[in-house]
């Protein structure tokens, strides 16, 4: 647990000090609302909201995590190798992309709200569908990061692996997000949470677990 803190900690130094790439992030975030209030003013249709809400999530978080591999260098990559176990630097990745898909969920709700409206009935459930949406997405794109990194810092090859693996993930989020916006019983969503706990569960159990060999290469 102390190497992987060590790691999260350098990781938010190094953003600290590299503001543009964050800002950058937000910019995009805020800019792409304010483009879907300019086409659509107001979106009354429930799925409509939820869908548009989720692509700006994906796009984002694709985005924001692709350089978690496709920017380090050989050099720096060989020097983790010597300091760090392989399983606390996954893991560290994993949770530091979390903490940042997080913070950009969080922009894109606020401003979404602001620009679009916010009919959500429960707001409780959708948080914890954006708190699952996003796991599920740092795990898949840390992991998919890593092996397009592999194979030549690739941003296509990056894109391409990770859009069948997320594709279920977006769709099991989106149903659930929805559930929260018609303001149903959580009881009837307790299957898909379960579902994306599973996912979840299996995404980051592969990278634990699959990293070290890629690791070693």
């Amino acid at each position: 647990m102390s190497e992987i803190t060590f790691l999260i900690k350098k990781e938010i130094l190094l953003e600290w000090k590299q503001k543009y790439a964050f800002n950058g992030l937000l910019l995009y975030v805020i800019s792409t609302v304010f483009v879907c209030y300019l086409s659509f003013k107001q979106i009354v249709d429930l799925p409509t909201w939820n869908a548009l809400f989720w692509i700006i999530q994906l796009f984002a978080g694709v985005n924001a995590i692709a350089k978690s591999f496709l920017q380090e260098s050989r050099g720096r990559m060989l020097y983790y190798y010597t300091i760090a176990d392989p399983r606390s630097f996954i893991l560290s990745r994993i949770i530091y992309n979390f903490m940042l898909m997080m913070v950009i969920s969080g922009f894109n709700l606020l401003f979404y709200s602001l620009f679009i409206g916010n009919p959500v009935q429960d707001m409780p459930m959708f948080i914890l569908a954006m708190v699952l949406g996003s796991t599920g997405f740092s795990a898949v794109l840390s992991m998919v990061s890593a092996i397009a990194a592999k194979a030549g810092n690739n941003f296509t090859l990056m894109s391409i692996l990770s859009f069948p693996i997320l594709l279920p993930l977006l769709m099991v989020t989106i149903r659930f997000s929805k559930n929260a916006l018609d303001g149903l019983a959580f009881s009837v969503s307790q299957s898909l949470v379960i579902m994306l706990l599973g996912f979840i569960a299996m995404i980051v159990a592969m990278a634990y677990m699959l990293f070290p060999y890629l690791w070693r290469e």
